[in-house]
């Protein structure tokens, strides 16, 4: 039996778009210029990728300043963001359904990569880290996204490529499709969300 969700929110970082490499980069810049030493890319992806940056300077006891240049420094690598193919025609298949990103991404950076890559219009609200005290695995960006579309969490879909996106998705109640990633139902491709609710 297909699902008919009263909403679905989707992560934006390796769910919509692709924009590792850039933020790898932007981190790298960010802690050279702060005197610290570059990381790998699979040390990246291990450590921060899907985190709140915040919260693991803080873990790593790294200079909070970084998170201000890593952001700043952002803007001379959005060339480096790709949109997936998937993303616009599953959206525009989705387009019955109230629609949103939740992301741990601050706001400016998140509003260059969607006015760049021309996906804006699809949703109907986006919550980025600067709307929240706490960012993903924290689920209150959830539930302020479900509390703006006026919809209950237990009526929504959430779809994330990160174990942080499953735990804030599971706390707030909602039912959660994992991009390669275990949970209540996995997915290898966005396309593939489709398959499971009503169009």
């Amino acid at each position: 039996m297909k699902l008919k969700p009263s909403a679905i929110l989707f992560d934006m970082d390796g769910v919509l778009v692709d924009s590792l490499d850039s933020w790898w980069a932007s981190l790298n810049e960010a802690l050279v210029t702060h005197g610290e030493k570059k990381i790998t890319r699979d040390e990246f992806i291990a450590r921060y990728w899907g985190h709140d940056l915040r919260y693991n300077l803080e873990r790593y006891g790294l200079d909070i300043r970084i998170l201000r240049f890593c952001n700043t420094a952002y803007a001379n690598h959005v060339d480096k963001i790709r949109v997936y193919p998937d993303t616009r025609p599953v959206l525009k298949k989705l387009n019955c359904y109230k629609k949103g990103v939740i992301t741990n991404t601050p706001r400016d950076c998140t509003t260059q990569i969607i006015k760049i890559l021309g996906i804006k219009s699809f949703f109907d609200v986006i919550m980025t880290n600067d709307d929240v005290n706490r960012g993903k695995p924290d689920p209150e960006i959830v539930l302020k996204a479900c509390d703006y579309l006026k919809v209950s969490p237990e009526n929504v879909i959430l779809v994330g490529d990160t174990s942080s996106d499953v735990l804030a998705g599971h706390a707030a109640g909602c039912k959660v499709f994992g991009l390669n990633v275990k949970a209540d139902v996995t997915i290898k491709r966005l396309s593939d969300l489709t398959n499971y609710v009503v169009i």
